[in-house]
């Protein structure tokens, strides 16, 4: 059996010494980017290996493609292989920040045709809550194979311009609503949303304790979001193509598959002042 979107702690801890699965720790912080790296070599769950957000699921920005712009896939399918991530591989990702890093690495390793991964329902604290154990061992890598099969789930700026507005595109924003309206703003230099967008708050898919709500749940509201979009017209953006990873597992969780990700999301779209901006 394999886990395409959620495993829960009890399924990874049964699963901890099995050679066909892979943990991997992706926490970051985006004002601490060395925050990741330190609180991994603390403690992590047993088998884990580091993956960090910038150099490992990102590319190298050039001022106008984003914070968080795609890493080449070439070099990703590498780096990925390289960590013992091979075609049979179950991958296990988590962090401790309500999965908003870990779901860029769900989506990532989707989008190049693998889809044996899921995130840790709870992330790191719903382990700890179970008195899962910790280590600051690192694991020995043992590289496999990973030959990247990339899938058409991705959209770029040129297409959401062309479609702004139109019943031929529903564009969902992952931000906090405050920055949705263009308040607030302390990360990006230009406020507000792309025209058109409806918001939905990545962190509004999960419970109180940081597990995603039940199926049944997520669909009933995300089709009140779609108001009757298809799936395979939904676009999700967010600051720079990171937590909006999140809104497309939620919709994978509810039965709605086939969005796709901009993943330049706002901080693309704002450093082109040519592009419209809604407030």
């Amino acid at each position: 059996m394999s886990f395409t979107t959620l495993v829960d702690v009890a399924t990874l801890q049964a699963h901890i010494d099995d050679p066909n699965w892979l943990i991997v720790d992706v926490r970051h912080q985006l004002a601490d980017t060395g925050y990741g790296e330190r609180v991994y070599a603390e403690s992590h769950i047993p088998g884990a290996v580091f993956l960090h957000c910038d150099r490992d699921l990102s590319g190298s920005m050039n001022g106008c493609n984003g914070r968080h712009p795609l890493p080449d896939p070439e070099k990703l399918a590498h780096r990925l292989g390289e960590i013992g991530i091979g075609v049979t591989t179950q991958v296990v990702v988590y962090d401790d920040a309500q999965g908003m890093i870990a779901g860029r690495l769900w989506w990532l390793l989707r989008w190049l045709g693998h889809d044996r991964v899921a995130l840790l329902d709870g992330g790191l604290q719903a382990w700890l809550a179970a008195g899962g154990a910790m280590t600051d061992v690192v694991p020995t890598l043992s590289p496999r194979l990973f030959v990247p099969l990339r899938q058409n789930q991705l959209v770029e700026a040129d297409y959401v311009l062309e479609r702004i507005e139109t019943p031929h595109m529903r564009l969902v924003d992952a931000r906090g609503s405050d920055r949705f309206r263009g308040e607030n703003e302390t990360i990006d230099p230009v406020g507000g949303h792309i025209p058109g967008a409806v918001n939905r708050f990545f962190k509004d898919n999960l419970l109180s304790d940081g597990r995603f709500k039940p199926a049944a749940e997520l669909r009933a509201e995300w089709l009140a979001i779609l108001a009757g979009s298809p799936p395979d017209l939904v676009v999700h953006q967010c600051g720079s193509g990171v937590s909006a990873c999140l809104n497309l597992l939620a919709m994978e969780i509810a039965g709605l598959p086939g969005s796709y990700l901009y993943a330049g999301s706002w901080s693309e779209w704002c450093a082109d002042t040519g592009r419209p901006v809604e407030r």
